[in-house]
This record gives structure tokens, sequence and C-alpha cells, in this order.
């Protein structure tokens, strides 16, 4: 790779968090150009260009643009970095099964609940933290004598699910009924190249994310 790919983020989107996470982790070379969602940067048309939904991340690799966190997580390893992405059948599988519950129970859930407190968003509080628990309950199971989700070395699985789940606190969803869920985000910020994302006040107003 002769030039550093784009991330177009910002720094409270735990989507946008897990690909900068991702490409750190790796050694992909990346900058990282933050994008002023509260100044309504993700609805101008040069950004609308890149993602029609009006939403970071945005991934630009030469004339290659990709949004969705978790798809560019699948671009990054596939292009970049394949020791994060297994390539037998029943791994592949199991990664796109915690990247789809990333983008579903994990969304609805600690990240939703996050974004009660922090953006003042108008979600259902109790029905957020229903799914929280539902959804933390599972990946417990899950750990229960692993130390990663997928096979015996970190994925992009780990990643996506990394962001919104360490972050979980700041929905009011407590982290201490889930030993295994905990040892898994101490491993993934044990890594070479982890970056934390900003633990966030109360009360802000932002853009949206993906």
């Amino acid at each position: 790779m002769s030039n550093s790919v784009l991330i177009h983020s910002f720094p409270l989107s735990g989507h946008a968090h897990r690909v900068v996470l991702f490409a750190s982790l790796a050694g992909i070379s990346h900058r990282v150009v933050d994008v002023d969602l509260a100044a309504g940067a993700q609805k101008s048309a040069g950004f609308l260009a890149k993602n029609p939904a009006g939403q970071v991340p945005v991934l630009e690799d030469g004339d290659t643009i990709i949004s969705d966190s978790n798809a560019i997580l699948v671009y990054l390893a596939r292009r970049y970095a394949p020791a994060w992405m297994p390539t037998d059948a029943v791994g592949e599988a199991q990664v796109q099964k915690f990247l789809t519950l990333a983008a579903g129970e994990l969304a609805f859930g600690p990240a939703a609940a996050r974004l009660v407190n922090v953006f003042n968003a108008p979600v259902d509080i109790n029905v957020a933290h229903s799914v929280a628990e539902r959804m933390l309950g599972k990946l417990e199971a899950h750990l229960e004598g692993r130390e990663w989700l997928v096979g015996s070395s970190p994925t992009i699985a780990d990643v996506a699910i990394y962001s919104y789940t360490a972050h979980a606190p700041e929905g009011d969803i407590s982290l201490e009924p889930y030993r295994n869920v905990k040892r898994l985000l101490a491993s993934v910020e044990a890594l070479d190249g982890f970056v934390a994302m900003p633990t966030t006040p109360v009360g802000l107003r932002a853009g949206s994310a993906a």
C-alpha cells in the first residue's frame, strides 16, 4: 500500500471508532478526517457524494469509496490484513454472525442506550436496556472458555463488538455481571496499536453515524 487510506470519522461515534481502531491494530496506514456532524458537514454535497446516507464512517482508498462500518472492516481485512478475517467457510460464517450482532442487538441495545444519555436521542431507554441485557447475555455465554469471539486469535468480529460494548456504561448499562465480556474487552485493549474512543459527556447533540 503506497498511500494511506482516508477514514471520515467522528470521535464520539462507535461505528467510526471501530474502523479507526482496526486500522491501527492491523497496522494499516491511514489518516483520520473528522467530520463536523454538529455543523451538518455530513449533509454537505461533497460528503453526500461519498455516502448518500450522510453518515460516518466513510473509507476512501484511492478511487474506492466504502461506507458502513462493518463493510469497511471486511474490505480492510480482505485487502490489507487477511489474518483478521478467516478464509474457511465456518470461520467466515462465525465472523459474519458477530457482524450481524454488531449491526443488530448491539446497535439497538448498548449503542441506543448510550445515544439517549450522550446525544439526547429519542430512543426508548427501557427497550434499549432490554435488548442490551439479551445481547450481553449471549456474548457472555459464547465467550465461556474462549479468549476471542472466533478462533484462537483476534478477528474483525472482536473489533466490531468492542467499541459500543466497552462504552455501554455511558448508557447506564453495567458490565459488572459479564466477566467474560469484560475479559474480551481487556484482551482487545492489550493489543498493540489499541486506540481508545473518548468517554463522552452527557447532553451532546450531533448527527448520525453508521
